[in-house]
C-alpha cells in the first residue's frame, strides 16, 4: 500500500504507484457464461492479464500469496495487541497489590464465555438438546476435528477461528484489490480488523469461518466460477443460516453476465422479448446456485432425524426472545430505552455501541446506491448482498427487554461490503485517524470486558 499525505488539504492520496492497476477486471470475464467452470478458465482474467508479461510467475497461487503478504502485517499487529490485552485483562478481577498469581492457562481459558461454551459442548457431546439446535454444525464439526490434535474443545475452537480469520482477510484483500485497487483492499482489511466487535474473529465463535466461506463464495461468483461459488456457499450456510442470502448476489451476477453476453444493458424494466431472450440464454450451470441453500436443507434433514423436527433450528431461536418485527422497530425501541435510562448508564452505553454500528452500516449500504460513492451497475451484487443481510437482521430484534439490538455490533460483521465502502474515508486523514482511534479504543474495551466475563455478546 502507498498512502501519501498532503498537509495542505488534510487529505491522503491513494494514488497507486506506476504500473499498478486501479480498476478491477471482474467485468472482463464476461465473455462466455457457458464456459465459466471449464478447465480453460482455471484462473481469473485478472491473473491472465497481469501474468502474461515476460518473466512473470504464472502460478495460480501467486496472487493468493501476494494477498497473504499484504494482510499479514495487519493480522500480526492485531493479534499482538489482543495478546497484550489477554495478559492484562485479569488485572480487572484482582485487587491492587494482590499477591495472587494465575496459571498460564488463564490466557486461553478466559475466552470460554457465552456462545463459546455452546459450541464446545456440541463439539464434545453432539446436539444434546433442542435448545442448541440454533447453532449450525460446520463450526463444531471442525472444532471436533481439531480436538484430535489439541485434546481440548476450547483451544480447538480458537485454532479454527484464527486460521479462518487469516484466510478470510486474504480472500477479502484479493477480492477488493481485483474489483477496486490495492489501497482500498488494504484499508478495507484494516478497518474490518479494528471494528469494535472484530475481536470475535479471534474468539471461538463462527464469525471468521462464516465470513471466510462467504467471501470465497462471493469472490468466485464475481469471477463466474459458479461451481466453486456454490460449494463455498453451501459450507457458509452450514455454518450460519445467513449463508443462504449469497443466492441473491449469485443470481444477479449470473444474469449480469448473461445480459452482457446477449448485448443487453442492465435496466430497471425489460420488455417481454428481452426477458424471453434472457431465459433462452440460461444454462444448467445456474443450478450450482442451489448448492447455497442446500446447506440449510442438509441440516434440516439432520434435525428431522435427531429431533423429529426439520425446523428445530428455527424453533430453538424462540428461546432467545427474537420475534418478527417491521424493519426499524429495534432501532426505535433502542432509542426509547436510551432516553429513559439517561446518558451515563449501562444500558445507554452498551446499546449505543450496537445502535452506532447498526446506523453506520446502514449509511454505508445506502452510499452504495446513492451519492458520490455509489457503485456502478456491474458491482451492484455488493449492494444487493449487503442490503439483504441488513434487512434480515432488522426483522428479528429482541422483544420485551431493554436491549432490542443485542449483539447487533457482532451481527453486522457479516456485511463485509460495508467495510469496502468505509475504506473511502481513508483519503481523509482526520476521518481515517478518528476511526482508527475510536474504533480501536472500543475494540479493546469490549475485549477486556469479554475476557473478564462481562456481558459482551
Amino acid at each position: 500500500m502507498h498512502l501519501f499525505t498532503n498537509s495542505s488539504d488534510n487529505t491522503s492520496s491513494t494514488v497507486p504507484p506506476a504500473g499498478e492497476r486501479v480498476e478491477g477486471t471482474a467485468g472482463l470475464q464476461d465473455m462466455d457464461i457457458t464456459q465459466a467452470d471449464s478447465p480453460s478458465q482455471s484462473s481469473s482474467v485478472m491473473e491472465v492479464v497481469s501474468d502474461n508479461r515476460p518473466g512473470k510467475d504464472k502460478s495460480p497461487w501467486r496472487p493468493w500469496y501476494d494477498a497473504l503478504k499484504a494482510i499479514l502485517p495487519v493480522y500480526i499487529a492485531i493479534h499482538l495487541a489482543i495478546f497484550v490485552i489477554d495478559c492484562l485483562a485479569f488485572l480487572f478481577t484482582v485487587k491492587d497489590f494482590s499477591p495472587q498469581g494465575l496459571p498460564i492457562s488463564t490466557l486461553w481459558e478466559q475466552w470460554h464465555y457465552w456462545d463459546t461454551a455452546y459450541y464446545s459442548h456440541i463439539a464434545r457431546f453432539g446436539y444434546y438438546e433442542l435448545h442448541v439446535a440454533g447453532f449450525f454444525p460446520l463450526y463444531p464439526l471442525l472444532e471436533r476435528a481439531f480436538m484430535f490434535v489439541t485434546q481440548d474443545s476450547l483451544t480447538a475452537g480458537l485454532l479454527v477461528s484464527n486460521i479462518a480469520e487469516l484466510f478470510m482477510f486474504t480472500a477479502l484483500y484479493r477480492l477488493v484489490k481485483e474489483d477496486f485497487d490495492g489501497d482500498r483492499a488494504y484499508l478495507t482489511v484494516l478497518y474490518f480488523a479494528i471494528f469494535p466487535s472484530a475481536f470475535f474473529f479471534s474468539a471461538a465463535y463462527t464469525e471468521s469461518l462464516f465470513l471466510c466461506l462467504s467471501i470465497l463464495s462471493f469472490y468466485y461468483m464475481r469471477r463466474g466460477r459458479w461451481l466453486l461459488s456454490g460449494l463455498f456457499g453451501l459450507l457458509a450456510s452450514l455454518t450460519r443460516p445467513d449463508g443462504m442470502f449469497l443466492l441473491a448476489p449469485f443470481c444477479y451476477e449470473y444474469l449480469r453476465r448473461l445480459w452482457m453476453l446477449r448485448g443487453e444493458t442492465i435496466q430497471s424494466r425489460f420488455t417481454k422479448e428481452q426477458l424471453v431472450r434472457l431465459a433462452k440464454g440460461l444454462r444448467l450451470n445456474i443450478l450450482f446456485g442451489l448448492c447455497i441453500p442446500a446447506g440449510i436443507a442438509i441440516y434440516a434433514a439432520y434435525c428431522y432425524i435427531h429431533f423429529h423436527d426439520p425446523l428445530a433450528f428455527v424453533h430453538a431461536h424462540a428461546d432467545w426472545g427474537r420475534t418478527l418485527r417491521i424493519p426499524g422497530w429495534g432501532i426505535l425501541m433502542a432509542i426509547r430505552e436510551m432516553r429513559h435510562s439517561g446518558f451515563l448508564s449501562f444500558l445507554t452505553m452498551r446499546t449505543s455501541i450496537d445502535l452506532g454500528s447498526d446506523l453506520l452500516v446502514f449509511i454505508l449500504i445506502v452510499s452504495m446506491f446513492i451519492g458520490p460513492w455509489r457503485l456502478p451497475a456491474r458491482m451492484w451484487s455488493y449492494g444487493i448482498y449487503a442490503a439483504v443481510i441488513y434487512l434480515y437482521l432488522q426483522l428479528f430484534p429482541i422483544a420485551n427487554t431493554g436491549y432490542p439490538l443485542e449483539s447487533m455490533a457482532r451481527f453486522v460483521l457479516e456485511i463485509f461490503p460495508a467495510f469496502i465502502m468505509l475504506a473511502n474515508i481513508g483519503k481523509y486523514r482526520t476521518l481515517h485517524l478518528s476511526y482508527c482511534m475510536v474504533s480501536g479504543a472500543i475494540f479493546f474495551f469490549l475485549l477486556a470486558q469479554f475476557l473478564t466475563g462481562h456481558w459482551v455478546v
